[in-house]
């Protein structure tokens, strides 16, 4: 994993401390991209973080451009919460 991605995933586990989204939202918002590219770089993700070839999926993501891995930062951080809030609200 390149440096850059290793930063990436720190200020992911950051924002992940933190409950308040806005920023975060403030962020995405300004970023140029379409919402079909979005849906394919979420859909690329999916497909590719499910396969075991590490290589392949390092070789993507240290290709992506910063507005794609901010979707990208943006996308795990809200799951993640969205994971916890299932858990806590589960019988």
């Amino acid at each position: 994993m390149s440096e850059e991605s290793q930063q990436l995933d720190n200020s992911v586990i950051a924002e992940l401390q933190n409950r308040d989204h806005s920023s975060l939202a403030q962020q995405l918002d300004e970023l140029t991209c379409e919402h079909s590219d979005i849906i394919e770089l979420l859909a690329q993700y999916q497909v590719l973080s499910e396969q075991d070839d590490d290589d392949k999926f390092d070789t993507w993501y240290d290709g992506l451009c910063e507005d794609k891995m901010k979707v990208l930062k943006g996308f795990e951080i809200y799951r993640a919460h969205y994971e916890q809030l299932e858990t806590v609200n589960k019988p």
